[in-house]
């Protein structure tokens, strides 16, 4: 019988020793080589692990810190930041969690956009997408109310101007990132911003924050900026200017008001102007300060300059007779001409009737360099210093250039340009004892004190003549206030052509430039019209009263004490003949 089974009988091993073995020193090996990493990554190099970890939950945010402020004299806001929400996506999340028709319906009427621009955006490839900025607080609360996925809010601020159209010009505007673009948004856009702040947090899987761990950078808010202008006597000049601008059917306007003695800015507007709360309408043309940036030939309005430097080097009096019989002066082949026949006139009644032949040969008495000086230590061809973006300096020619002809026509202001601004401060001359002051649109505490161009007695004597000027015999009647005796020049400048040489027959520049009270100064006004077409064209007619308006009530503004009787005023309509074109 065959033995099927002995038990007697040895079985070779199902596994060898030395593979059983072998898969146990790899096993050990890769034992040691996990504990090995684990020791080096989480102890040797444990900054790896960690920031790899805190990549998915840490996050650093910004602060945004609220604009300063811009205040009046008087501590009124002008400019303000307000608190608003920009909405935005993460376009993954949000094609993730697959937001319902009726969520994009109502979020399209909540930002007021269609649902394809949303979609648009929904299908970037970005993970930061705004949908909207500066959206006020309860419009942030309705959409947050859909419960998006993927859609988030950042906290912003909005900048706000409440006095709308009255200060646009001086104040400008800031970009959607709050970043100053004009005026004085942009002049001191350093202070007022600030510096954000930046935290470190921990968020959950939703954007959520739910701890704050350190604050990384302290936020520093911006600081406020005190303008030296007064928000009543603004109000009063803007609403004037725009009143004369429309009743003239004139291109444009400008004003600026001065304070004498200080040489701070209590008032500056032009006209067409903007709000700088619509964006969206604005363009080049309205948001240029006309007052600081656009030049002009201020026509009459020099006149007493070239009076005031003959008679500083000796060669003329206020009482000196001057040749004007027959309104005509012939110099080469030009001829400049008087309005009318005057007959002969002492300097005063140059100043007071505005004879530009009178000027023009008051100013062929004087050396080119010498009339040149007196003009540029005026202010004229150089910047104000006023730190306004974009001001103009104007045009002074050299003068060794200078024709007779072009010698004599500047004595009545062609063949020059200026800013408004730098015509309002050459006056601080005749309006203080012969000091030129430093100008400034922010607040002073005291008296500024400024250059010494001409003598206190030249300053006084063209001070008088400028009196006579406003008196019922002058060019700028229409100037005078009730109880203030007053002191002013009209000027009335053909317009430059500008691609051609030679002025504009029936385009004109109107201005006046004064101060009161004549017996202690208190403030400078100066007013431009850019090409009146009512009819009316002359400084005297155009611009004189709405110097006289506004005056009056910044004066009463200022409670400045009368120094003339009440009730002795007489104002009569300025024959055109008074005053010549230039």
């Amino acid at each position: 019988m065959k033995v099927l089974f002995n038990p007697s009988r040895k079985t070779a091993p199902l596994i060898p020793e030395w593979r059983s073995r072998l898969v146990l020193g790899l096993l050990l090996i890769c034992l040691l080589t996990l504990v090995s990493r684990a020791i080096y990554l989480q102890a040797l190099n444990k900054d790896f692990l960690q920031q790899q970890g805190q990549s998915r939950y840490e996050r650093v945010i910004e602060q945004s810190m609220q604009r300063g402020n811009i205040k009046d004299r008087h501590g009124e806001i002008l400019a303000v930041s307000a608190p608003v929400k920009s909405v935005w996506i993460d376009p993954k999340i949000v094609r993730e969690a697959q937001a319902t028709p009726e969520q994009i319906r109502q979020l399209s009427g909540l930002l007021e956009m269609s649902a394809g621009d949303i979609e648009e955006r929904v299908y970037s490839n970005k993970r930061f997408v705004y949908l909207k900025r500066k959206l006020s607080p309860e419009k942030a609360d309705k959409i947050a109310a859909l419960n998006i996925k993927g859609l988030y809010f950042k906290h912003e601020f909005y900048r706000y101007y409440p006095s709308r159209e009255l200060a646009a010009h001086i104040l400008g505007f800031t970009d959607v990132d709050g970043r100053g673009q004009e005026g004085m948004e942009l002049a001191w856009q350093d202070m007022l911003t600030g510096e954000d702040g930046k935290r470190r947090v921990i968020k959950d899987r939703i954007g959520r924050i739910v701890e704050d761990v350190e604050q990384i950078q302290s936020p520093k808010p911006g600081q406020d900026v005190v303008l030296s202008i007064d928000s009543k006597i603004q109000y009063l000049a803007y609403r004037e200017l725009a009143h004369a601008v429309k009743a003239q059917h004139a291109k444009a306007g400008s004003i600026v008001a001065l304070d004498v003695q200080t040489g701070e800015v209590l008032a500056m507007a032009n006209y067409p102007a903007f709000n700088p709360n619509q964006r969206a309408s604005m363009n080049n043309e309205v948001i240029r300060n006309r007052v600081l940036v656009d030049t002009f030939e201020p026509g009459s309005t020099l006149k007493p300059f070239v009076v005031a430097v003959a008679m500083e080097t000796g060669r003329i009096r206020p009482n000196t007779l001057m040749e004007t019989a027959g309104g005509k002066l012939k110099i080469g082949r030009a001829v400049i001409h008087d309005v009318r026949d005057k007959g002969n006139l002492t300097v005063s009644q140059v100043i007071q009737t505005s004879s530009n032949v009178g000027a023009a040969k008051i100013a062929l008495l004087l050396p080119p360099k010498t009339f040149w000086e007196m003009l540029n230590r005026s202010g004229f061809g150089t910047e104000t210093g006023i730190g306004f973006p974009g001001e103009a300096s104007g045009r002074l020619r050299a003068y060794d250039t200078w024709r007779p002809i072009e010698q004599a026509t500047m004595s009545y202001g062609h063949g020059i340009s200026a800013s408004l601004m730098q015509l309002a401060r050459a006056y601080t001359l005749f309006a203080t004892d012969g000091e030129l002051k430093p100008v400034t649109l922010l607040k002073r505490d005291m008296p500024a004190v400024g250059q010494q161009v001409i003598s206190r007695e030249t300053a006084q004597s063209v001070r008088e003549m400028l009196e006579l000027a406003v008196q019922p015999e002058g060019t700028g009647n229409n100037a005078r206030i009730s109880g203030y005796r007053i002191a002013g020049k009209t000027g009335t400048a053909h317009k430059r052509l500008k691609d051609q040489k030679g002025y504009a027959k029936d385009r004109y520049i109107s201005s006046f430039v004064g101060f009161a009270p004549a017996s202690d100064p208190r403030v400078i006004i100066a007013v431009m019209i850019d090409e009146p077409s009512s009819g009316n064209y002359y400084g005297g007619t155009v611009a004189a009263p709405v110097f006289s308006r506004v005056m009056e009530g910044a004066l009463r503004i200022l409670n400045v004490p009368f120094d003339e009787p009440l009730g002795n005023l007489v104002i009569s309509p300025v024959p055109a003949k008074l005053e010549d074109k230039g």
